[in-house]
């Protein structure tokens, strides 16, 4: 079964960006534009990876990794931001993010990244 990459980011050209990337790829994506959204779908229980933007409306970033914590501790959560905030970085590290990149994110690191923490899995 393809691996199926959820990106969850409030900006849908983003979003567009990922998918076609992931696509390239060879994975399957599956995109959101809020937490909240991405935490009532049937997605949840067969997401492979996680990509969030730590700044969106209603749930951030932050709190949504917390809340995968809880649900899918295993799940991996890699963080893009557009405003290089490095507390939020520390945090997100600390509370166990695979990666985190700064917008615009370098593909071929996002597609590395990727790649390692699903063949931890």
């Amino acid at each position: 079964m393809t691996p199926i990459v959820v990106s969850v980011d409030d900006d849908r050209r983003v979003l567009d960006s990922i998918a076609m990337l992931m696509e390239s790829a060879g994975y399957t994506s599956q995109s959101f534009t809020s937490a909240e959204g991405f935490l009532q779908s049937p997605t949840l229980a067969v997401a492979a990876c996680v990509i969030a933007d730590v700044q969106m409306p209603g749930v951030d970033g932050l709190e949504l990794q917390r809340r995968l914590r809880l649900a899918r501790p295993e799940l991996p959560v890699i963080f893009i931001s557009a405003h290089g905030d490095d507390a939020a970085r520390h945090r997100a590290l600390r509370d166990g993010a695979a990666a985190f990149f700064d917008k615009p994110f370098d593909c071929a690191a996002l597609l590395t990244a990727i790649t390692t923490v699903l063949s931890e899995q």
